[in-house]
């Protein structure tokens, strides 16, 4: 071969396992990638998860008395007969116009009974605002609290800004506001005093005529807001039953991706020789006592019924996985770079560091008696 031909077979190799090094970095940062955006996943998802939770512990402190069911079978009738969220907000939407329609005709035949009070010959004083200056009335602040008058009155009514009346009963309280002031300010046998008793008693028998429709109004909505209520709630069960699936779906899903990830990791890792694996043992009683700690809250991630705080613990290498081995081999290294430089430092956990490497040294030792004395 000639020295041209072995130069570009040198370069042929160091650009195949230059191609191989990076087909190995970019798998390695593409299945990271993969388990931030499944972790980020997850966690967007346990917030909603917590928002449901939260949801329906409101709900059950309001329902502590109700019957109980089969809930799944609920939310399945619920979702046939109860309307969205969306149209429940509709429909209150037109409720609440119709209701507003029905109080304004109302509030004009109630301004037929104003008509005819204001109408009466003996209403003149009590059309406009007192005139406390002109008429000398020193102390009437003093004694009324709230001035009124039917011209007042009459703009409430009349007003488009927002600021009118907004229930029939607020327009009779402030005619009975009108006498009951003139009353309270003048003596019971002066004119303004009769007069404004007179017309009391007369605006009273005709709000009684009335009544009865105002209080059916006032029934009809209460039994309509309730009703409201009720249908609102049921469509909030049905669209957190219905999220609450779907999420169990979703997560589902994204565990198994979670799973698969997994699983392709470990399938990539490299078998740790017989060597390596008493290395790592003899590395493991070098740790710090905290250290010592997290190595085994590793083995404790892959293997739930390993105790890591129980008094004495029994660690057997080899029956750990790969993906734990290598996992506790990265961290021990990790661990023994940083003590190293830390060396000159007293460690406070001097006496609990070594009865607990003598322990996880007893732990290895114990284990590999068990596996010498079963039958090959």
């Amino acid at each position: 071969m000639t020295t041209q031909a072995a130069m570009e077979q040198n370069a042929n190799i160091c650009t195949l396992v230059d191609v191989c090094y990076a087909t190995q970095v970019r798998n390695k940062n593409r299945d990271m990638c993969a388990v931030q955006c499944y972790s980020c996943k997850r966690c967007g998802l346990e917030q909603k998860g917590h928002e449901i939770d939260k949801f329906y512990s409101s709900l059950n402190k309001k329902q502590t008395d109700m019957p109980k069911g089969n809930s799944t079978t609920k939310d399945k009738d619920k979702e046939k007969h109860v309307p969205s969220i969306k149209k429940q907000q509709q429909d209150a939407s037109r409720r609440e116009a119709a209701a507003q329609k029905r109080m304004q005709d109302l509030i004009r035949q109630f301004g037929t009974i104003l008509r005819q009070i204001t109408q009466h010959k003996w209403a003149w004083p009590f059309m406009q605002p007192v005139d406390v200056e002109g008429l000398g009335l020193n102390d009437y602040y003093e004694i009324i609290d709230k001035p009124m008058d039917f011209n007042t009155i009459k703009n409430q009514i009349e007003a488009i800004d927002g600021t009118g009346y907004k229930h029939i009963r607020e327009i009779c309280s402030d005619v009975r506001l009108v006498f009951k002031n003139a009353m309270k300010y003048n003596d019971e046998r002066s004119d303004v005093h009769v007069m404004a008793k007179t017309l009391l008693e007369k605006f009273e028998e005709k709000w009684l005529q009335l009544l009865p429709k105002v209080t059916e109004e006032e029934t009809r909505r209460e039994e309509e807001e309730a009703e409201a209520r009720l249908a609102m709630q049921f469509a909030q069960e049905v669209a957190h039953a219905k999220m609450a699936r779907d999420l169990s779906n979703e997560l589902d899903e994204v565990d198994a991706h979670l799973e698969e990830l997994r699983e392709m990791v470990v399938k990539r890792c490299r078998k740790m020789s017989t060597e390596e694996k008493r290395n790592l043992g003899a590395s493991l009683t070098r740790l710090s006592a905290d250290d010592l700690r997290g190595a085994l809250e590793i083995v404790a991630q892959a293997n739930p019924n390993f105790q890591a705080n129980a008094d004495e613990v029994d660690l057997d290498i080899d029956a750990q996985s790969e993906s734990t081995l290598w996992r506790l081999n990265f961290f021990v290294r990790d661990a023994l770079e940083v003590q190293s430089k830390n060396s000159g430092s007293v460690d406070g956990d001097e006496n609990l560091n070594n009865r607990r490497k003598r322990d996880l040294c007893d732990a290895i030792a114990k284990a590999k008696k068990k596996r010498a004395k079963k039958p090959t």
